[in-house]
């Protein structure tokens, strides 16, 4: 049996729920290492950070050496968390390097280069969470390089490494892919069982589970807000919609791009179909975290895929719009403009 770990869940701790495909291949890769860093993109608010704390669980057990890192974590003692068995090395590190929480990602690569000098033939493991918010997608390369030295040209004898490293941004795999310093894997949603476990566990009066996962596409972060609103969806979308700048983006497109994104609620792959028009677009859709490339789904995914098509939650077989909400985001913008800026399309 795996051992579980808690998360933050809508203020309360909860059990790290389903993702039954994600642990077994978490098992296989504890058993084998990785031989390149493994990049984690998909949907924020996906459940990538929950599945690195459990990954972090599941590779201790396997006898690894741990140091995970979340530069954007609100608390602090998460900024930096490692296995007690290299507290004497971050220490040590920490005491060596002036301000080391303005700079911990290279601060956890320090740690981890040391602890293989420092410990016997150790299994060591590096988390990295979100990193490339904080250092910039513009260094994502040359952050994932130094990963890959750290495996390649390692500063001594290791047993096994692991490097797991998520990033909700979208260009990351346009940036890191076009070198052969990574291998990219693609993270959804939950699928639909799983995120009924979640729903399950909110307190109180909940809408029925169907009209939910069509609000949400099975995101839990998304879930969590609109349990924080009451449930009042058109909160969340203008929430989502003032953090995107969605307004700002229908407002700067070509009457050609606006046209094709007004398609492309109904069918993302409209964006495929008509790239020689919509390229800009794409990539402004790609940047602002609205949509995500989801070809290939029988290689490199974490955990299940989405299906084929689902139109109702705006999935295509090439792209997707990261959940529902995100799309009705951008259809009420789009709504907003062709009536000349209405506010009350937003009530």
């Amino acid at each position: 049996m795996v051992r579980r770990v808690s998360t933050r869940f809508t203020g309360r701790e909860v059990e790290f729920v389903d993702r039954e495909t994600a642990l077994r291949q978490l098992d296989e890769l504890a058993d084998r290492g990785t031989r390149f860093p493994l990049v984690i993109y998909g949907p924020e608010g996906c459940g990538k950070t929950a599945l690195l704390r459990q990954a972090r669980a599941l590779l201790e057990d396997h006898g690894y050496h741990v140091v995970y890192v979340n530069p954007l974590a609100e608390r602090m003692e998460e900024i930096l968390e490692y296995t007690p068995s290299v507290r004497g090395v971050v220490e040590e590190v920490l005491r060596l390097v002036p301000e080391p929480y303005s700079r911990i990602v290279d601060v956890a690569i320090n740690i981890a280069g040391k602890a293989m000098r420092s410990l016997p033939r150790p299994k060591i493991a590096v988390l990295m969470d979100d990193i490339f918010q904080a250092v910039g997608t513009d260094k994502a390369e040359i952050y994932v390089k130094a990963l890959l030295n750290l495996i390649e040209w390692p500063p001594a004898d290791y047993e096994k490494a692991v490097v797991l490293v998520t990033s909700s941004e979208g260009v990351t795999r346009e940036r890191v892919g076009r070198h052969n310093w990574a291998v990219m894997y693609v993270m959804w949603n939950m699928p639909r069982d799983g995120f009924q476990q979640l729903y399950d566990l909110l307190p109180g009066p909940r809408p029925p589970i169907g009209d939910v996962w069509g609000w949400t596409g099975g995101n839990p972060r998304v879930l969590e807000r609109l349990h924080e609103a009451g449930w009042n969806g058109g909160v969340v979308v203008r929430v989502l919609a003032g953090e995107k700048g969605v307004v700002e983006l229908v407002g700067g497109l070509s009457g050609v791009e606006r046209e094709v994104l007004l398609q492309a609620l109904e069918d993302p792959d409209v964006l495929l179909g008509r790239y020689g028009e919509a390229a800009r677009l794409v990539g402004l859709l790609t940047e602002k975290n609205l949509i995500v490339r989801v070809w290939d789904r029988d290689l490199n995914w974490v955990d299940t895929p989405p299906p084929e098509r689902d139109p109702a939650l705006g999935i295509g077989r090439h792209y997707a719009w990261q959940t529902p909400m995100h799309r009705e985001a951008v259809r009420r913008a789009l709504m907003a403009w062709s009536n000349k800026w209405d506010a009350s399309t937003w009530r």
